[in-house]
């Protein structure tokens, strides 16, 4: 195809104009949760729909033997709230000539890259260590070699060698298989009025809640821990991160992500749930200082899990079974 040195974009928006939604605030617990789910909070703020209001999944997250589970907006909860319509895109040609596509055709994609070659991770992996990561572009400028991009809770600029390298323009990385890569559809994007939000969105509470965990998640997450404390200790700082963002991180954010849900189901369907939000609240606070505790097992240090796990697992009992009782009768 000709590649046209007009820039393409979705929305007019630099970097510097750039203000993240409040889930992202700094005074969060959890700032960031993985980088799907914070680039697609980005993503509905820019279109202008609620990603609080989308958050009725968080309900029914789970501990899963490895993880937490990696949670995400579910493509058909954004089908059903908003007509976003998320499917996987098959790669047949060059990554960035399947952008120029999607951009043409008021599309979005969620391209999967190294993040060796972000800017963003500088002090982390940018031109550190090769790591796969999720990023959506917003603007394409191909002959100015320039992309402006949500990545985690952020959104940036990339050019130069950064560019070619990232669409292996200078020929296939070694690091690097052929990505996985989303397509976004748009073409049937629709803002519900406010009482058809709320109506859906108490929908998919129910929906999610009747798929919550068949029982209370802390007790497994304490004991695949306590067993999994001597591998933290023998890996040291190398293998907490990834073991932290896994179990922590995710259980913590889904908890902090499921307060403000509630929050929102508080405001807008009679109120009275605002004890079950606390009760998520202390389940993201907690699982922060968990983290901060099993760092020091990383460093050869003990840790107390009894007190952590009995807050986290009375906490939960009492948020679902509030919020049971209220929507599941």
């Amino acid at each position: 195809m000709s590649h046209l040195s007009t820039l393409l974009q979705l929305v007019p928006l630099g970097p510097e104009e750039f203000e993240p939604h409040p889930l992202h605030r700094a005074d969060r617990d959890w700032t960031e949760t993985n980088c799907w789910q914070d680039m697609m909070i980005e993503v509905l703020h820019l279109l202008d729909l609620d990603p609080v209001a989308a958050s009725a999944f968080s309900l029914s997250t789970d501990f899963e033997g490895s993880q937490w589970t990696l949670f995400k907006y579910p493509p058909e909860d954004l089908r059903t709230l908003f007509g976003i319509e998320i499917a996987e895109l098959y790669v047949w040609r060059p990554v960035i000539d399947h952008l120029e596509i999607a951009f043409r055709d008021r599309q979005l994609l969620t391209v999967e890259v190294d993040a060796f070659y972000l800017p963003d991770t500088a002090g982390v992996t940018y031109k550190l260590g090769h790591v796969k990561t999720g990023i959506v572009p917003q603007m394409l400028d191909r002959s100015g070699r320039r992309m402006w991009y949500f990545h985690n809770a952020g959104y940036f600029e990339l050019s130069g060698d950064d560019f070619d390298a990232i669409f292996q323009l200078s020929g296939p990385s070694a690091h690097v298989p052929l990505p996985y890569v989303e397509v976004v559809r748009l073409d049937r994007v629709r803002q519900p009025d406010p009482e058809e939000l709320r109506r859906i969105a108490v929908e998919l509470a129910r929906e999610h809640l009747l798929r919550r965990p068949s029982t209370n998640p802390m007790p497994r997450f304490r004991e695949h821990l306590s067993a999994d404390l001597p591998w933290i200790e023998e890996h040291g700082e190398a293998g907490f991160h990834p073991y932290a963002f896994a179990t922590c991180r995710q259980c913590g954010a889904s908890a902090e992500l499921a307060a403000a849900f509630v929050d929102w189901l508080d405001e807008h369907d009679g109120g009275g749930l605002g004890a079950a939000a606390d009760r998520y609240r202390e389940i993201s606070s907690t699982a922060k200082a968990l983290q901060f505790a099993l760092a020091r097992v990383a460093r050869h240090r003990k840790v107390d899990l009894d007190a952590p796990f009995e807050r986290m697992g009375a906490a939960w009992q009492e948020a679902t079974d509030a919020l049971a009782a209220r929507y599941l009768g």
